[in-house]
């Protein structure tokens, strides 16, 4: 599991069920799923979980996002809650939101993506470029389709190789920035 790689890096870990129980599961309405499973609640879902970790003494907060989480961790960094962020394989994010981004990001896209495709990590990186202020790395990563870092097929050699690869580029991220 990643979390636990994560952890055995030497991270305090934590995992949170932000859609309570009820993940999107292929055949369901995404308008309809999307109600339920809103980006306001999952960011006001976010900085209280943010708020109790530094209770715990944690002061440097790295957030991973994947797909959905991509964006409540934008809005993370837009108002700088956290030290350092990445998105992997994120939806619904935008160049305005990358814009508003006030914290170390990474960016780890999928060569093959309808939801966020490669163009569009382009243009994040280049709106990133334009801000030496905020470091930044962004990677697509060829041949893997949107979700690859965490729906793969085992059997896949490229798909765990690209999974693994990206794995290790968010940890590099959150060692440069949190340790």
């Amino acid at each position: 599991m990643l979390a636990d790689k994560v952890a055995a890096a030497g991270f305090y870990t934590v995992v949170p069920d932000f859609f309570r129980g009820d993940p999107f599961k292929d055949g369901d309405s995404l308008q309809i799923w999307f109600k339920h499973h809103g980006y306001d609640q999952g960011f006001k879902d976010a900085k209280a979980i943010v708020k109790a970790i530094e209770r715990n003494g944690i002061s440097k907060i790295g957030v991973a996002g994947f797909c959905w989480g991509g964006k409540v961790n934008v809005e993370l960094m837009e108002r700088a809650y956290i030290e350092a962020g990445v998105l992997l394989h994120p939806s619904n994010v935008t160049v305005p939101d990358i814009r508003g981004v006030r914290v170390p990001i990474s960016i780890l896209g999928a060569g093959i993506d309808e939801v966020t495709p490669p163009e569009l990590v382009r243009k994040f990186e280049a709106v990133l470029k334009k801000k030496p202020e905020v470091d930044s790395f962004v990677k697509i990563f060829p041949g893997v389709q949107h979700g690859w870092t965490t729906r793969y097929n085992d059997d896949d050699k490229l798909a765990v190789k690209r999974a693994e690869e990206a794995h290790n580029a968010m940890l590099h991220w959150f060692i440069k920035h949190l340790k």
